[in-house]
C-alpha cells in the first residue's frame, strides 16, 4: 500500500464529507494524532485502522487503498467473452457477464459502459429470443403464416444465436483496439 495515495485519498474522502480529523478520530475510534500521522503519509495503518476508517467514511477499504482506476483490457475482453456463457444456457450470458462486472464495477476503465451495454444487449437477446419463435407459433395458429415449419423455427433460433456471437466477437475486437462497444439492438435495463 502506497503511503502517499492512502494519504491522498483519505484527506480527499474527508472533506468530501466535510469531516473534521477530530470528527473523524472520534468516528472511528483512533487518536487525532493517528489520523494526522495517516494524512501526512508518514505512517500506514494496520488492518484493523483502516477498516476502522472505511467504516467512519462509509466507503469500502478497498476504496481507500485502492482507488485508482486502471486499465486493464484483458478483463474486458474477458468480460466481454463471458456472455458466450449463453451457448450452455441463455441467462448464463447475463448472469456471468454481470457478476464479473460487479465484481470489478468502478475499479477498471470503460468497465462501467462495457458491462452495462453488454448486459443490456444479453437482456434484450435473451428476451427476443423467447419471444420470435413465440411470434411465429401465434402466427402460424392465427394463419398468417400458413406452414410454420420445424426448419424454419430453428432458422429464426440459428439466427439469433449467430448475432449474438458475431456482436461478443465484434467487440472483443473493438476492445482489443480501444474503441467503444457497439451492441444492438439493446434496451436499456441498466442505465
Amino acid at each position: 500500500m502506497n503511503k502517499n495515495h492512502l494519504a491522498i485519498r483519505l484527506k480527499e474522502l474527508r472533506n468530501q464529507r466535510g469531516i473534521s480529523q477530530e470528527a473523524l478520530a472520534e468516528e472511528s475510534g483512533l487518536s487525532l494524532r493517528t489520523i494526522q500521522r495517516i494524512e501526512n503519509g508518514s505512517t500506514n495503518p494496520t488492518g484493523d485502522s483502516l477498516k476502522r476508517l472505511a467504516n467512519a467514511l462509509g466507503v469500502n477499504p478497498d476504496e481507500l487503498i485502492d482507488w485508482s482506476i486502471k486499465e486493464d483490457k484483458k478483463y474486458l475482453i474477458f468480460l466481454n467473452l463471458s456472455a458466450l456463457t449463453f451457448l450452455f444456457f441463455p441467462l448464463l450470458g447475463i448472469l456471468v457477464p454481470f457478476i464479473l462486472w460487479t465484481s470489478k464495477k468502478g475499479k477498471i476503465k470503460n468497465i462501467n459502459k462495457l458491462g452495462r451495454d453488454l448486459i443490456n444487449f444479453e437482456i434484450t437477446w435473451t428476451i427476443l429470443l423467447f419471444f420470435i419463435p413465440f411470434l411465429l407459433f401465434l402466427l402460424s395458429k392465427i394463419r398468417m403464416l400458413e406452414s410454420l415449419s420445424l426448419k424454419m423455427f430453428f432458422t429464426a433460433i440459428g439466427l439469433m444465436y449467430l448475432i449474438n456471437v458475431f456482436y461478443i466477437l465484434f467487440n472483443m475486437l473493438r476492445i482489443s483496439n480501444e474503441k467503444d462497444v457497439m451492441y444492438y439492438p439493446q434496451i436499456k435495463f441498466l442505465r
